[in-house]
């Protein structure tokens, strides 16, 4: 009887999977080497032990069977049965060779086989060699996958190799393939006679190009024209990738596949190859360039009184840095000067009638890195936006908007085209109202009946806060609350800049949303709109991919940050407490802008510190001494970890001096001479976990204060500026209906 009983309770708490369901997710494999595979209904986890992965690798997109589930615990065990797509192809490790073959051995902490390399494929790699391998084949059947290697590393090159390693592990390929090269090759230079005549020939009409110093992918131009009844004519003109780039290519594959280029301190890693990017779609000065154009007549004072969209043929008359433009603002001197002055007047109009409309400027600054022929960090600048970023700016992002508008209008059996909008969300209140609690510190008081209301508030700190010791913190926390801006079809309007549509138009050459916009209002400007039902399938692999990138180029700055300050190490620098957790603080140096923590153990001689969550601060117990987000103080940098891109701190009882403007540009040449390094002892957090979930959540941060910078960046490269608006009040917007 007892026994009966007991039988039946198990079946209660644990089902053996008679159906064997299918699910879809992602595997992320732990460095013990189980995997788990991420539901994208976030139903729950899939325990996946290793023999069960069949060829499924970390980051793989794949199906899983659910063989056993627990139905007390919701722990679900299951088989991987199909990698629907692999996320790296490309891996950085070194060769171990043989009389008669060779391996592959993987330099990662995520555990994964090595790879079989034939002998004639190992393109003249030696036995240790440091190399850049792609995965060519690994069949259910075969024991080990088959490489081949496609570059071999040089031994002095470290940062090479540091910088392609953080490309191949987020799943961005280091180069392209024949079939990629061969289209791109075989696309023409000149544009026909019979093409043109297609285009509205903007050539005659001064068009320049306003870029960062060192760019090569030009890919927008403005145009300019004093018309006879006083207003002005100002073309946004964009490189037409959609010409080049035709859907069911291996061009167009391949760029959907990537999404996005990645820009890291000293290289660009491209969604198109240089023969697109740097060549045929670049406006570059003196070459006639196919264009899809928005043309606007404006007033002095920035009214917009008509537009045109469609397809252009331009020829670009100058090249700009913006270091030029800024030069001609300044000093009202230099090549087209009466233009840029007009240019940037009815640009700094336009955005000032933004932010009368709620427009909350969170300012932002990065950093530059001046490398030496190696790569190797020898001074770090940093950036702020200026007149001739915010010049391009305000133009950019009255081209995305409008074309946004007018797609959302065209309507197909009473439903909306499926269109990739970008999209920005209202702020999550449960992030907005700790803030606000933090705020009424500081004397500001927020209103939050309304968005309007809300932006108002936040206006009124950021104005009261100004170049006081505060500024940096609520700007940052203020950033927080923030939403993550995504790409969509769904339009629900884009809060951080203040726009009931908005779409991406501006940078197709390094944006594939771009490429989709393009194409989608082609379509319905020849009346002839196409309905893409994969569309949502496209919006979240681009915002994937966009976030993949971010990451990257975080990645990227943060090894060059240590590289730099490991020529500092023992050497003491005063900081701004950037980040506190329970484990230690965060602290970014004044001078370079380099992040490292303050670990928590490290402070044991001074008293026992315990974290108050809502103060963002760590307090003593016995002394009452804070340590909080914000307020200055001195470290000295004890280590600087390459590999775990990490740098240690220590802080040190010293009196701090005077704020200073956290928008100061500070130019650092390192000697030439490395500095002596004082003895230190070296301290270090709890535990590898501690340290881990430190720089996630350092990683997180980041990423969704850099999202909502980008929007209001568009086009500068070299400066990222955070904006937010507030969605102003619905407008009626006329629908056009086309039937089928």
């Amino acid at each position: 009887m007892s026994k009966s009983t007991g039988s039946k309770k198990k079946n209660k708490t644990t089902k053996q999977t008679h159906n064997q369901t299918t699910v879809k997710g992602i595997l992320e494999i732990t460095r013990s080497g189980i995997g788990y595979v991420l539901i994208e209904d976030k139903s729950g986890d899939v325990l996946v032990r290793p023999g069960d992965f069949n060829t499924a690798l970390n980051g793989d997109i794949v199906r899983v069977k659910i063989v056993k589930e627990n139905l007390a615990s919701k722990r679900k065990e299951g088989r991987i049965v199909e990698v629907v797509t692999r996320k790296q192809n490309e891996f950085i490790g070194h060769i171990q060779l043989s009389t008669n073959f060779a391996f592959f051995v993987p330099d990662t902490d995520k555990p994964m086989p090595d790879l079989f390399i034939p002998l004639d494929k190992l393109m003249g790699a030696k036995n240790k060699d440091k190399v850049v391998a792609r995965l060519v084949e690994w069949g259910k059947d075969d024991k080990k996958p088959v490489g081949e290697v496609i570059s071999v590393l040089k031994a002095e090159d470290e940062n090479d190799a540091a910088m392609k390693e953080i490309l191949a592990e987020a799943g961005f390929p280091l180069s392209f393939s024949d079939a990629v090269m061969e289209e791109a090759l075989r696309l023409p230079d000149v544009i026909s006679s019979a093409e043109i005549k297609k285009r509205k020939d903007c050539r005659d009409i001064l068009t320049f190009t306003i870029d960062p110093a060192d760019a090569k992918d030009f890919d927008d131009a403005i145009s300019f024209r004093k018309l006879k009844n006083g207003n002005y004519e100002i073309g946004v003109h964009i490189a037409d990738v959609s010409h080049y780039v035709e859907p069911d290519t291996a061009l167009d594959e391949e760029a959907y596949k990537r999404s996005t280029s990645v820009y890291l301190p000293d290289r660009v890693n491209p969604m198109l190859p240089e023969r697109i990017s740097n060549e045929l779609c670049s406006l570059r000065p003196n070459e006639d360039k196919c264009t899809f154009s928005a043309i606007f007549q404006l007033t002095p004072k920035g009214e917009i009184k008509q537009y045109w969209l469609g397809k252009t043929v331009i020829h670009s008359k100058f090249r700009f840095a913006y270091e030029d433009v800024q030069q001609i603002i300044d000093t009202k001197e230099g090549k087209c000067k009466d233009e840029i002055l007009i240019l940037n007047d009815i640009a700094q109009q336009i955005r000032k009638e933004r932010f009368k409309k709620g427009a909350i400027n969170f300012s932002s600054t990065e950093v530059r890195f001046t490398l030496d022929e190696k790569g190797k960090p020898i001074g770090i600048t940093v950036k702020e936006s200026k007149e001739s970023h915010q010049l391009i700016e305000e133009f950019m992002l009255l081209a995305n908007k409008t074309v946004a508008e007018n797609v959302f209008k065209i309507e197909i059996n009473n439903k909306p085209i499926p269109f990739p909008y970008r999209i920005h969300d209202q702020p999550d209140e449960k992030k907005l109202q700790p803030f606000i609690e933090y705020a009424k510190r500081y004397g500001h008081q927020f209103n939050t009946s309304t968005p309007e209301k809300i932006s108002e508030s936040f206006n009124q700190m950021l104005a009261a806060v100004h170049g006081k010791p505060e500024q940096h913190v609520l700007e940052q926390l203020g950033i927080r609350t923030m939403a993550k801006a995504a790409y969509a079809t769904k339009d629900i309007g884009h809060y951080g800049l203040a726009f009931e549509h908005y779409c991406h138009f501006t940078s197709p050459i390094r944006r594939y949303p771009d490429v989709l916009v393009h194409r989608v209002l082609e379509s319905v400007l020849a009346g002839k709109p196409i309905i893409d039902k994969k569309m949502d399938e496209k919006c979240k692999q681009t915002s994937e991919r966009e976030r993949a990138a971010m990451e990257c180029e975080r990645a990227g700055n943060k090894y060059k940050q240590v590289e730099f300050m490991k020529s500092y190490v023992g050497q003491d620098f005063e900081g701004i407490i950037s980040g506190v957790a329970g484990f230690g603080f965060f602290v970014e140096t004044v001078e370079h802008k380099c992040e490292g923590m303050v670990s928590i153990i490290s402070l044991s001689d001074v008293d026992e510190f315990y974290l108050v969550e809502g103060d963002y601060s760590l307090a003593g117990k016995r002394s009452g001494r804070k340590f909080k987000m914000g307020d200055k103080v001195w470290i000295k940098v004890i280590s600087a970890n390459l590999d775990k891109r990490q740098l240690d701190y220590q802080w040190i009882n010293k009196p701090i001096t005077p704020s200073v403007p956290i928008t100061q540009i500070i130019e650092k040449e390192v000697k030439k001479e490395t500095p002596k390094k004082e003895t230190v002892k070296k301290t270090t957090v709890k535990s590898k976990e501690s340290v881990e979930k430190a720089e996630i959540k350092k990683t997180v941060v980041k990423k969704e204060e850099k999202v909502i910078a980008e929007e209001v960046k568009e086009q500068p490269k070299d400066v990222r500026t955070t904006k937010v608006k507030v969605v102003p009040k619905e407008k009626k917007v006329t629908k056009v209906k086309v039937n089928k």
